[in-house]
């Protein structure tokens, strides 16, 4: 359980506990039964009272299959056998009928005993059915049972004080169920929700991003495109006249080529340039609004040193942007520091953070991104993406290298970066 928990997501730490958690359950209620239960079964006969406690005994046992077994079919609609819960609903109706029996005949002489012995019997079962059952049919079949102990209680002892004990204290039974297993299974699921509901919205904000990207190469383009086939058309018509002004039409396509190569560079820039200053601040920003501790150490000219060369910057930048892009898609992190340097003419870039699962290694996986092309490229399994890639494609027309792997402590990932200063100016 140990190693389990030490390799798991946070959303998958929740449904851990969340699911230890109830497996206990049974057993701290067959606990809290068992002397009460022991007390008001004292002048019954060994022959009666040990196959009762030997019944809630085995139903406590059982509820752990079934119980995860529920949860599986809450959480992930996994389908369920029906076998088992067929056998859990015949114990369930052997100890009802036994309190049942018991009461009608005289044979429990303590008020209310018919009620615990039921509830002994019922309550590690009703646990797991409070997810397998709809909440209609769970309080539905509460109702029942409810009612049938009332009427055992009334034949034996006329008058309302039995029968109302038996009523609440089966409802209590039942509403305990709903409040601690359903409520349990329904805050993992919401949160299971929100998680998917946040790689939704990234892969939109991405897409979005695509067709405006589009939208702007159609509106630069298309309209100077159209010009320079029309005036292409038209200079070959004169060229086979052989008429001078073939030369003026090619001079003007040419003149539209070069300013429709300035736009479209133009429109590309915000994708291919990157700013240092600008990639750490959003970088804080965003990870911090996912509930991330991130610390910016640096960079050095944020303390009166040498600024940075323009390419280096645009460089880090986009070691930051693709870091923070990795953090938020691909770990469970609750901390990321990103420290800025410059040692011996080297520009060093390094992020660290944790919350890396087992056997998850960022910089692995299909990149995705918009416009230039660079995006986040982690992911599970082996080989690399297409983001660590460009980093390091980039940084080696530069000089520099790119390094990716376990940082110093357990769970986390460190990227780092260098970059020459003279090998850039």
């Amino acid at each position: 359980m140990i190693r389990r928990w030490r390799g798991a997501a946070r959303l998958t730490r929740v449904e851990l506990f969340t699911r230890w958690m109830l497996y206990t359950l049974p057993w701290f209620y067959q606990l809290g039964m068992c002397g009460p239960l022991a007390v008001a079964l004292r002048d019954t006969p060994p022959a009666l009272k040990w196959p009762l406690l030997g019944l809630s005994m085995v139903q406590s046992a059982l509820a752990l299959p079934l119980l995860r077994r529920g949860l599986d079919h809450y959480l992930h609609g996994r389908p369920v056998d029906p076998r088992l819960p067929g056998l859990a609903a015949v114990l369930a109706a052997a100890g009802l009928a036994a309190g049942l029996a018991l009461q009608a005949t005289g044979g429990l002489h303590q008020p209310g005993t018919a009620a615990r012995t039921v509830t002994l019997t019922l309550l590690p079962l009703a646990i797991p059915y409070a997810l397998l059952l709809p909440m209609r049919t769970f309080a539905v079949v509460h109702i029942w049972i409810a009612a049938a102990l009332a009427v055992a209680e009334a034949v034996v002892r006329p008058g309302l004080a039995a029968p109302l004990g038996a009523v609440l204290g089966v409802a209590g039974t039942g509403a305990l169920c709903l409040f601690t297993v359903r409520c349990s299974g329904w805050m993992v699921q919401v949160m299971y929700e929100v998680g998917a509901n946040r790689e939704v919205q990234a892969r939109l904000a991405v897409a979005e991003e695509r067709l405006r990207f589009g939208r702007d190469l159609h509106d630069v383009m298309g309209r100077n495109l159209a010009v320079i086939a029309l005036k292409s058309e038209l200079a070959v018509q004169l060229a086979r006249r052989e008429r001078p002004e073939a030369v003026a039409q090619m001079v003007e396509v040419q003149r539209i080529a070069h300013e429709t190569q300035m736009e479209v560079r133009g429109v590309v820039r915000g994708y291919r340039e990157a700013d240092l200053q600008v990639e750490l601040a959003g970088a804080r920003s965003v990870l911090r609004a996912a509930r991330v501790d991130c610390h910016v150490d640096g960079p050095p000219e944020d303390g009166g040193g040498t600024p940075l060369p323009e390419e280096v910057r645009s460089a880090l930048g986009w070691v930051v942007r693709e870091g923070t892009t990795n953090v938020l898609r691909h770990a469970d992190a609750e901390r990321c520091a990103i420290r800025v340097r410059v040692h011996a003419g080297t520009a060093v870039l390094e992020m660290e953070n944790d919350g890396v699962p087992t056997g998850l290694r960022t910089g692995t996986g299909a990149g995705t991104g918009a416009g230039a092309g660079t995006g986040a490229g982690a992911g599970t399994g082996t080989g690399e993406g297409s983001g660590l890639k460009g980093l390091r494609e980039r940084l080696a027309a530069l000089g520099g290298t790119l390094d990716s792997g376990p940082g110093d402590g357990a769970g986390t990932y460190r990227l780092r970066a260098e970059l020459p200063l003279e090998g850039a100016v």
